[in-house]
């Protein structure tokens, strides 16, 4: 099944045929709209002629930045980001030989096992690896034993709470319904 997480049939396409595309897509979820970060990797890939984590990880810093800012850039920070998805490419290359499958196939690991190899990764905290656990299992399958659990809220079926949940324009607008009701909610707690 393709994934629907940015609108966008050839940047859908490569989140859905490449492991590492798509978690670069979550590590770029942040202060931007879903749909934006998950079309980042295939910006990068149209640059560099494919998306390689060794190549990703090697390359000169600055001109992976420059790569990343050009115009549209890759995500609203081009320059923090482009650190940022280079460290995650480095870790991915060096820890698991340039397979980020290996991160939920390696030794048959259960979910919260899963969980704790993504946390490791630079730029993913408990929240991001919960969500990405979460998109494993709901939309890819990938569903070793407690994952649900190890994903805790995120890993609810039927839930709306995170890009795990999207899959069309209609899941896409329930997501953020619910996104700005949790916002509204913790705006309320604080006033």
């Amino acid at each position: 099944m393709t994934l629907w997480l940015t609108g966008d049939p050839s940047a859908d396409q490569l989140v859905t045929d490449d492991p590492f595309a798509l978690l670069l897509g979550m590590l770029l979820d942040q202060q931007v709209t879903m749909e934006s970060a998950f079309a980042g990797p295939a910006k990068i890939a149209d640059r560099m002629g494919g998306l390689d984590v060794h190549r990703i990880a090697e390359a000169d810093p600055q001109e992976f930045a420059a790569l990343c800012a050009t115009p549209p850039a890759v995500h609203r920070y081009p320059g923090s980001m482009a650190g940022r998805i280079q460290a995650v490419a480095a870790a991915v290359a060096t820890d698991y030989d340039g397979d980020v499958t290996r991160l939920w196939t390696d030794g048959d690991p259960d979910g919260p096992t899963v969980l704790r190899r993504l946390k490791a990764l630079p730029g993913f905290g408990d929240q991001k690896a919960r969500i990405f656990l979460a998109l494993l299992g709901k939309q890819r399958g990938v569903q070793p034993a407690g994952w649900a659990e190890a994903a805790g809220a995120y890993g609810e079926p039927d839930a709306r709470r995170s890009i795990a949940d999207v899959t069309d324009p209609v899941s896409l607008s329930e997501v953020r319904a619910t996104k700005q009701a949790a916002k509204a909610a913790a705006k309320g707690q604080l006033a």
